[in-house]
């Protein structure tokens, strides 16, 4: 993995914007859509406030969230609402949102939405201190299930201690992402995350599976 420093949240989140918006320029002058799957929780939003105004075709974007709590998408934990309402604004409205709740269709049909997604041309990750990524946490029961090579696109998974099930992308749809970011702030997650990296094993610490070839970036402040 590749480690990018910062020196404060701004500057990481105007700079990964920056990328992001690269990236998905260089990715659509090779394919007619790209697809990109993002993180919710706290810390990236104002990642999203940056994105959403930069000039892309967002028409030809897919987005996706790495994972998602089984609550209302107008509820306060909703990754649909906050990348809705952070990301999906002004012109990047016109992106294909891909979300992962079930509809009518079931399981079956919310796989085979999430497969015509992929490859992901770009992946963004966060990671808890825990060293969980999407929604792949230690000592879930579905943890090795969603690990293993032959795990459908998305799976739901019941976290310790979460107060939600949750639904996840897998093992094998983050490890084919043609491009990775993790981003991070604070001490105690890069400690975590190097922890991950010497651990190696995607059973103990999820994200492990995620950080070969990825950029890393971390700023001190949270």
């Amino acid at each position: 993995m590749r480690l990018v420093e910062y020196p404060d949240a701004e500057m990481m989140m105007i700079s990964l914007a920056n990328v992001l918006a690269g990236e998905i320029n260089a990715a659509l002058t090779h394919a007619d859509r790209v697809s990109i799957a993002l993180p919710g929780g706290t810390t990236p939003g104002p990642l999203y406030d940056d994105l959403c105004e930069t000039g892309l075709d967002w028409d030809r974007v897919r987005v996706l969230p790495t994972d998602e709590r089984l609550v209302p998408p107008d509820h306060p934990r909703s990754n649909e609402g906050m990348l809705r309402a952070r990301l999906l604004t002004g012109a990047a409205a016109r992106a294909r949102f891909v979300g992962l709740r079930p509809g009518a269709d079931g399981m079956a049909g919310l796989v085979e939405r999430v497969r015509r997604a992929m490859p992901l041309n770009i992946l963004v990750l966060g990671m808890g201190e825990d060293m969980h990524t999407a929604s792949l946490f230690p000592g879930a029961p579905e943890l090795e299930a969603a690990l293993a090579p032959d795990a459908p696109p998305v799976m739901q998974i019941t976290p310790p201690g979460q107060p939600e099930p949750r639904m996840t992308l897998t093992a094998p749809v983050l490890r084919g992402a043609l491009s990775t970011h993790i981003l991070i702030a604070g001490t105690e997650k890069r400690a975590a995350l190097e922890h991950a990296a010497e651990l190696g094993n995607p059973q103990l610490a999820p994200v492990s599976l995620a950080l070969r070839g990825a950029t890393v970036h971390w700023t001190q402040e949270q």
